[in-house]
């Protein structure tokens, strides 16, 4: 009975290690078939050669996503090094280095004076007005010494903002984007926020935060007088202005902003810093006091404590250089109903062409400039235009507040470019600085990509996406067709051209 008892249960035991066998090799030849089926089949595999496989085929696909990287990445250095090559190839261009000149000493904003203040004055006296307002007491003879915003300040001159080659614009944009701040206040007027921030040498500039990630268009139902001001806007507007040669605006560069330590631990303007707050993701926000877009709903918010925005250099003071504020003619009518004059009277630039100071001198076609400028960046927000006074009517126009351009990449305004169409006057230099951007050896969309990549947010982010690059060279080829049609239009060509560079025998 006993030994019954023991056979049967060896044969149990028995059993069950052939069941226990059976499943082992089952599980083996189901990880067999994973394998297989994640790498090529072979005719006898084993476990050890199909690990080797695997781990060979890994390393192959790892290899040649590596080398498809790597000629990603060499196809986009050669391409930006190809724009930057385009654009110091346009910066030599001879339409850009025109000769000019010396520039007399009342074409000149700001001079300086050798004579010496006493000790312990502060920098606001360094600047003292004359009889005429303009003449700046400095603390010594050797402008080379002076700040970079003071250098930029006293490079003013009556037809430019600074030279095509200004050895202070490094100096400069590099204190806007790296300096200290010890002062942030909120700007007085405007519709927006906007802050002054200032650093330890006096220099002052004037503050735009981001509002808009860059790849977002300004909302088809806003209407313009609505839009949003963007900081890289402002930015892309100096590059702009600066590539078709006006040199117009003064310097904007980007820069990363510590909302606590550069704005909310060193303001003194109590009504910026009570409108401080946490966010429910614990980002700190503010939002200030302005017309539009000043509330809880609409705050600048940190990530979580850094926001990105523009500085703009300031210009000299009021007290020492006056600016004359003029009213566009072909200001819109900021209504949701009724339209603007110029938008239903076919004639109206006759009427205009009539007027001071729009009669003589160069006034309508730097404001023609200006419209083309604003065309080719989208921004209908140009009610007004400024003016230094001390120069009168014979003077450029200064292109400032820019930050509701670049708002929609793929819609066109014809409207902006009114002046162009009604008038049919341009500039001799503008023309012929539009016709090399459109070539392929000067693409606009290419030598500003390169242009804006010197700027210290292109870091973090392209200033403005390839649609909006795109939809340059869109513009510029509109403009372009609308000046030809102009001088299809007349018989004489010197009625559409202003030839401002009359020395210059080129095409």
């Amino acid at each position: 009975m006993r030994v019954c008892t023991r056979r049967r249960s060896q044969t149990l035991r028995m059993w069950l290690l052939i069941v226990f066998l059976s499943l082992h090799l089952l599980v083996v030849s189901l990880v067999l078939s994973t394998y297989h089926t994640t790498c090529e089949p072979r005719s006898h595999p084993d476990i050890q050669t199909s690990i080797s496989f695997f781990n060979q085929n890994t390393s192959t696909s790892t290899n040649t996503m590596a080398a498809a990287g790597s000629d990603t990445l060499e196809v986009e250095i050669d391409s930006a090094a190809g724009d930057l090559a385009k654009l110091e190839a346009l910066y030599s261009h001879p339409l850009y280095h025109m000769p000019t000149p010396p520039v007399p000493d009342g074409d000149w904003l700001l001079k300086v004076r050798t004579k010496r203040k006493e000790e312990g004055s502060n920098m606001q006296q360094w600047l003292s007005a004359n009889e005429d307002g303009y003449d700046p007491i400095l603390w010594n003879t050797s402008v080379e010494t002076h700040p970079p915003w003071l250098r930029f300040h006293l490079g003013i001159s009556r037809w430019q903002m600074y030279q095509h080659k200004d050895p202070n614009l490094s100096a400069l944009t590099q204190q806007l984007a790296s300096h200290r701040i010890v002062s942030a206040v909120q700007k007085s007027g405007g519709t927006q926020l906007k802050l002054v921030m200032s650093f330890r040498n006096y220099g002052q500039a004037l503050f735009k935060p981001m509002k808009q990630e860059r790849q977002e268009e300004t909302n088809v139902n806003l209407y313009y007088f609505s839009d949003f001001e963007r900081h890289n806007a402002e930015i892309a507007a100096f590059h702009l202005d600066r590539i078709l040669g006006f040199r117009r605006m003064p310097p904007v560069v980007g820069r990363l902003i510590n909302i606590i330590k550069e704005i909310k631990d060193i303001t003194t303007d109590h009504r910026l810093v009570t409108t401080f707050f946490t966010s429910p993701v614990g980002n700190v926000c503010f939002y200030g006091q302005c017309s539009y877009y000043c509330s809880t709903e609409h705050a600048i918010c940190g990530r979580p404590i850094m926001i990105e925005g523009s500085l703009a250099a300031m210009l000299p003071d009021l007290s020492l250089a006056q600016r004359h504020s003029w009213k566009s003619p072909w200001k819109r009518s900021y209504s949701r109903s009724n339209l603007a004059l110029w938008e239903t009277d076919t004639n109206y630039c006759d009427s205009v062409k009539k007027s001071p100071p729009y009669d003589r001198g160069t006034r309508l076609v730097d404001l023609i400039d200006m419209s083309i400028l604003d065309f080719l960046m989208s921004n209908m927000d140009r009610h007004h235009y400024e003016t230094f006074e001390k120069f009168g009517n014979d003077t450029f126009l200064i292109h400032l507040d820019n930050g509701r351009a670049f708002g929609r990449h793929s819609k066109d305004e014809p409207s902006i470019l009114a002046p162009l169409v009604q008038c049919c006057r341009i500039r001799r230099s503008t023309l012929l600085r539009l016709r090399l951007l459109s070539l392929p050896t000067y693409r606009l969309s290419d030598v500003m990509r390169a242009s804006l990549s010197q700027d210290p947010l292109a870091i973090v982010a392209p200033l403005l996406t390839e649609p909006h690059l795109l939809a340059l060279d869109r513009r510029l080829a509109t403009v372009i067709q609308t000046i030809q049609d102009c001088l299809e239009q007349h018989q004489h060509h010197s009625d559409v051209i202003y030839d401002d560079i009359t020395d210059y025998t080129g095409s």
